[in-house]
Protein backbone atom coordinates (compact mmCIF):
# COMPACT_ATOMS: atom_id res chain seq x y z
CA UNK A 1 0.00 0.00 0.00
CA UNK A 2 1.78 3.54 -0.98
CA UNK A 3 0.93 6.63 0.52
CA UNK A 4 -0.44 9.36 -1.07
CA UNK A 5 1.61 11.96 -2.80
CA UNK A 6 0.76 15.26 -2.16
CA UNK A 7 0.71 17.65 -4.52
CA UNK A 8 4.07 20.40 -4.58
CA UNK A 9 4.34 23.38 -7.26
CA UNK A 10 7.29 25.75 -8.07
CA UNK A 11 6.94 29.04 -6.83
CA UNK A 12 9.74 31.70 -8.53
CA UNK A 13 11.60 33.08 -5.87
CA UNK A 14 12.98 37.24 -6.34
CA UNK A 15 16.53 37.67 -7.40
CA UNK A 16 17.24 39.28 -3.69
CA UNK A 17 16.12 35.78 -2.37
CA UNK A 18 17.94 33.91 -4.88
CA UNK A 19 21.01 35.46 -3.92
CA UNK A 20 20.29 35.15 -0.43
CA UNK A 21 20.08 31.28 -1.02
CA UNK A 22 23.14 31.16 -3.18
CA UNK A 23 25.08 32.79 -0.16
CA UNK A 24 23.54 30.44 2.30
CA UNK A 25 25.26 27.37 0.21
CA UNK A 26 28.99 26.11 -0.81
CA UNK A 27 28.00 23.53 -2.96
CA UNK A 28 26.86 23.73 -6.97
CA UNK A 29 27.62 22.73 -10.25
CA UNK A 30 29.27 25.26 -12.92
CA UNK A 31 27.65 24.31 -16.81
CA UNK A 32 29.66 25.75 -19.65
CA UNK A 33 30.07 24.74 -23.70
CA UNK A 34 33.15 22.47 -24.81
CA UNK A 35 33.73 21.23 -28.31
CA UNK A 36 29.61 21.62 -29.25
CA UNK A 37 28.66 19.47 -25.77
CA UNK A 38 27.77 20.99 -22.48
CA UNK A 39 30.04 20.24 -19.44
CA UNK A 40 28.76 20.10 -16.00
CA UNK A 41 31.04 20.02 -13.08
CA UNK A 42 30.87 20.00 -9.53
CA UNK A 43 32.03 23.07 -7.92
CA UNK A 44 32.36 25.11 -4.60
CA UNK A 45 32.05 28.82 -4.44
CA UNK A 46 31.40 31.60 -2.13
CA UNK A 47 29.40 35.03 -2.60
CA UNK A 48 31.12 37.93 -2.32
CA UNK A 49 30.80 41.48 -3.44
CA UNK A 50 28.12 40.73 -5.30
CA UNK A 51 30.15 38.18 -7.68
CA UNK A 52 30.41 34.24 -7.24
CA UNK A 53 33.98 33.06 -6.44
CA UNK A 54 33.65 28.94 -7.78
CA UNK A 55 36.17 26.75 -7.22
CA UNK A 56 35.93 23.92 -9.96
CA UNK A 57 37.69 20.99 -11.68
CA UNK A 58 37.80 22.44 -15.07
CA UNK A 59 41.24 23.67 -17.04
CA UNK A 60 41.74 27.64 -16.98
CA UNK A 61 42.19 27.16 -20.68
CA UNK A 62 38.96 25.87 -21.37
CA UNK A 63 36.66 28.78 -19.49
CA UNK A 64 34.45 30.36 -21.29
CA UNK A 65 33.59 33.85 -21.73
CA UNK A 66 30.11 33.32 -19.94
CA UNK A 67 29.01 31.00 -17.81
CA UNK A 68 26.25 29.25 -15.75
CA UNK A 69 25.81 28.03 -12.01
CA UNK A 70 23.41 26.05 -10.82
CA UNK A 71 22.91 25.87 -7.26
CA UNK A 72 20.20 23.48 -5.22
CA UNK A 73 19.08 22.05 -2.46
CA UNK A 74 16.05 19.46 -1.93
CA UNK A 75 14.83 17.64 0.55
CA UNK A 76 13.15 14.23 -1.15
CA UNK A 77 11.18 13.13 2.37
CA UNK A 78 9.95 17.03 3.02
CA UNK A 79 8.95 17.33 -0.95
CA UNK A 80 10.60 20.94 -0.84
CA UNK A 81 13.60 22.43 -1.51
CA UNK A 82 15.24 24.80 -4.12
CA UNK A 83 17.08 25.78 -7.09
CA UNK A 84 19.19 28.97 -8.34
CA UNK A 85 20.91 29.02 -11.75
CA UNK A 86 23.13 32.32 -12.39
CA UNK A 87 24.54 33.22 -15.33
CA UNK A 88 26.77 35.30 -16.57
CA UNK A 89 30.48 36.46 -17.56
CA UNK A 90 33.28 34.60 -15.99
CA UNK A 91 36.75 35.12 -15.71
CA UNK A 92 40.02 33.14 -14.09
CA UNK A 93 41.42 34.74 -11.12
CA UNK A 94 45.17 34.99 -12.49
CA UNK A 95 46.12 36.96 -9.72
CA UNK A 96 48.25 34.19 -7.20
CA UNK A 97 47.62 36.28 -4.13
CA UNK A 98 43.89 36.44 -4.69
CA UNK A 99 43.45 32.68 -6.19
CA UNK A 100 45.68 31.42 -2.70
CA UNK A 101 43.22 33.18 -0.69
CA UNK A 102 40.49 31.39 -2.47
CA UNK A 103 42.19 28.11 -2.62
CA UNK A 104 42.50 28.09 1.06
CA UNK A 105 38.54 28.77 1.58
CA UNK A 106 37.02 26.79 -0.74
CA UNK A 107 37.85 22.96 -0.86
CA UNK A 108 38.93 21.99 -3.95
CA UNK A 109 37.73 18.29 -6.01
CA UNK A 110 41.29 18.43 -7.75
CA UNK A 111 44.27 19.78 -7.49
CA UNK A 112 47.22 20.96 -10.32
CA UNK A 113 46.00 21.34 -13.93
CA UNK A 114 42.25 21.08 -13.51
CA UNK A 115 41.59 23.20 -10.43
CA UNK A 116 40.36 26.50 -11.30
CA UNK A 117 39.54 29.48 -9.33
CA UNK A 118 37.17 31.66 -11.62
CA UNK A 119 34.75 35.08 -11.02
CA UNK A 120 31.29 34.90 -12.41
CA UNK A 121 29.44 38.21 -12.50
CA UNK A 122 25.95 37.17 -12.38
CA UNK A 123 23.51 38.76 -15.48
CA UNK A 124 20.63 36.80 -15.31
CA UNK A 125 19.43 35.50 -11.43
CA UNK A 126 16.47 32.82 -11.66
CA UNK A 127 15.00 30.89 -8.96
CA UNK A 128 12.24 28.55 -7.78
CA UNK A 129 10.89 27.08 -4.53
CA UNK A 130 9.60 23.58 -4.55
CA UNK A 131 5.96 23.82 -2.31
CA UNK A 132 3.39 22.04 -0.96
CA UNK A 133 0.74 22.82 -2.81
CA UNK A 134 -2.35 24.26 -1.06
CA UNK A 135 -5.35 22.82 -0.60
Amino acid sequence: MSLPVEARRMVEVSGAEALWLVEGSSLGRLVYPQRGQTVVRPARHVWEYGRLIVRAPVQAAVVPEAATYQVDEIRAVAGTGWTVTLSGPAEVITDPDEAAHYRRTLTGWTHGPHDTVLRLHPKTVSGFRLVRAES
